[in-house]
């Protein structure tokens, strides 16, 4: 069986390894295929163009050996699109370069700038007076005067420039990183685009096979009954070392990639196109399909693993049973399965505000347009959220939700559970616990308030659409801001890829607003906590040691106070390795002040001891 753990150790190590090495494999190539392919569902006419350009500027059909100087070559490419099709459209149905050259001439004559509506009714159809007349009338002499001729040109080309890329608006193309992954990926040739099957087996299938390997062979070394954590604060990997750095630095740049330059990692979504084709046919995987294989099975063998530590204690299989169960149908098949029956592709048990984007303008609209059932899932968003969060809180603490429903959290106890130790159990860490959570929540809720508005303005009030602001603040520039430093570098970045350095719970510790949400709820009315029977205690301090959250569960059960903090996710994890049975997780009655105070009686089984000691002098 030792031999089974190190080869299946082996075999996973270089599974991993060839994945990584798969993002310097294989050629790009910008051919014709690979753009019609890239913007197909667009107008033909952008697809044209884009070939145009691509062999204007000698890169249709150039072979490239890295993503990385074919993206520098192509990304030049969407700008110079977008100049040649708005004159395309321009000279179709906007304002020619030949009418702006006569435009100028009649309002420059004699040398100096006179610019009137009636210069423009001279040289422009109908149509073309009334869009420029509106955009320029501000220009109009005497109104506007210019010193130079040359001002005046700058002022009337850039505003007619506006007018011409206004019409030519659904044909424009972005370089921003979506578009750079999209054609990235389609200009992949060579071994990985030519192997697909292979490289999913030898990189996912045997990261699988060895990862089970080293984990279920575990299960015939050590079949002691009882948890085992023996020299976890010895070992490389779970001790902020080398191993540990070497994960965080897979792990942190992991996610900076998928973020922020997706096309980077494109060879490892093009490995993944026969599991897209499962459901799609010939279907082209995502950076968005990648992370959810990924996490997906992450989860899934390190659950794997959680069921072989923790199989003698019930609540811990139970509870990891349902993370899984929650993952794989609604955060992944779900996602993938709504889409094909033209419904939004949502996570049906992410609640706001963990779920920022709930209101967003093109999320609402994408619930509203897919029928009956699009309108019930965005009424059941409102009822998750605002009833059935905060009375199952009430009822069972949060622990419903972070410890059973929860991806963050599903990801936290299985993946990150061999990290569970390293959480800091400081009071400053507590200090700033509550410096950055509740800020995130109150950011939340003013980010929602703004983005609300201005969807209600879109889809109820067309008319007052033009202003995104509301109390003075941009919708979309507050929903991208929260998008980048909360959704993006403190959930993912930090939240995951700190893990082997500061513990599997720093999302939900310092940054999950509805994780504060739900904690302000358990702190104050619910019918959870975690009763101690503080003379059994021995003050060995394996509790405190293994709370993911922080919470120096050992001084509450040297006091026999009930644990209710707002930050306790119910894991029970502090319970299951007491050698002594101190803690339990209990839904008791409510009874306000009584879940919190310190029983007079701390040591013994509610003993007064000087009493007894009274008692043996007589």
């Amino acid at each position: 069986m030792k031999f089974i753990r190190i080869a299946g150790l082996y075999i996973f190590i270089g599974s991993v390894l060839l994945f990584i090495a798969t993002l310097f494999m294989g050629n790009y190539t910008l051919s014709q295929t690979s753009i019609e392919k890239t913007f197909d569902g667009k107008d033909a006419k952008v697809t044209e163009t884009f070939i145009a350009v691509a062999k204007e500027n000698g890169v249709l059909d150039k072979t490239y050996n890295d993503q990385f100087s074919f993206i520098n070559d192509v990304k030049g490419l969407f700008d110079k699109h977008n100049e040649k099709i708005t004159q395309a459209v321009a000279e179709e149905k906007g304002i020619t370069s030949t009418q702006t050259k006569k435009i100028i001439n009649d309002a420059t004559q004699g040398g100096s700038v006179s610019y009137t509506k009636d210069v423009l009714e001279k040289n422009l159809a109908e149509a073309e007076v009334t869009s420029l007349d509106k955009a320029t009338n501000w220009m109009y002499s005497p109104k506007k005067t210019y010193d130079s001729a040359e001002a005046f040109q700058k002022d009337l080309k850039t505003k007619i420039s506006e007018i011409n890329k206004n019409k030519a608006k659904d044909f424009l193309l972005y370089d921003n990183k979506y578009a750079r992954f999209n054609i990235t990926e389609r200009a992949a040739t060579g071994i990985i685009a030519d192997n697909k099957a292979l490289f999913l087996f030898l990189t996912f299938g045997l990261g699988i096979i060895g990862s089970l390997m080293f984990i279920i062979s575990r299960l015939f070394l050590k079949p002691i009954p009882g948890i085992k954590n023996n020299g976890i604060y010895l070992n490389n990997a779970t001790n902020r070392g080398w191993v540990g750095i070497v994960v965080f630095g897979f792990l942190v740049s992991f996610y900076v990639l998928l973020y922020f330059h997706p096309y980077i990692i494109s060879n490892w979504t093009n490995i993944l196109d026969p599991v897209k084709s499962i459901f799609i046919e010939n279907g082209s995987a995502s950076q968005w399909f990648l992370y959810g294989i990924l996490y997906t099975v992450s989860m899934t063998v390190m659950g794997i693993r959680m069921f072989i530590k923790y199989r003698h204690n019930q609540y811990q299989v139970v509870r990891t049973a349902s993370v899984l169960f929650f993952q794989i149908i609604f955060a992944f098949l779900l996602v993938e399965i709504l889409p094909l029956f033209d419904l939004p592709g949502v996570d049906l048990k992410n609640a706001w505000p963990l779920d920022y984007n709930f209101l967003t303008d093109w999320n609402v609209k994408n619930y509203l347009d897919s029928g009956h059932l699009g309108k019930f899932m965005f009424f059941w968003g409102f009822i998750l959220s605002i009833v059935v969060v905060p009375l199952l809180v009430y009822i069972y603490g949060k622990r419903w939700y972070c410890s059973w429903v929860c991806g963050c959290g599903g990801l936290a106890e299985t993946l990150g559970d061999p990290y569970r130790q390293l959480s800091d159990k400081r009071l400053i860490a507590w200090k700033i616990e509550r410096w950055l959570l509740y800020p995130i929540l109150i950011f939340a809720i003013v980010m929602t308030v703004v983005v609300g508005y201005n969807t209600y303005n879109i889809v109820v009030t067309p008319e007052l659409a033009n202003d995104h602001t509301f109390l003075g603040i941009n919708a979309y520039a507050i929903n991208e801001w929260y998008g980048f430093f909360i959704g993006s570098i403190f959930a993912g970045v930090i939240g995951t890829g700190f893990y082997p350095l500061l513990g599997n719970r720093t999302w939900c510790r310092f940054g999950c607003p509805l994780a504060a949400y739900m904690g302000l709820i358990q702190r104050f009315k619910s019918k959870f906590r975690i009763t101690t029977n503080g003379g059994q205690c021995i003050s060995c301090g394996n509790c405190s040691t293994y709370c993911e959250q922080g919470i120096d569960v050992r001084a509450y059960a040297q006091k026999g106070q009930n644990i209710v903090r707002a930050s306790c996710v119910g894991c029970g994890v502090c319970s299951a390795v007491c050698p002594r049975g101190v803690l339990k997780l209990e839904n008791g009655n409510d009874d306000g002040a009584t879940r919190h105070e310190v029983p007079e009686v701390i040591l013994g089984n509610d003993m007064d001891l000087f009493e007894m000691l009274e008692e043996s002098k007589k």
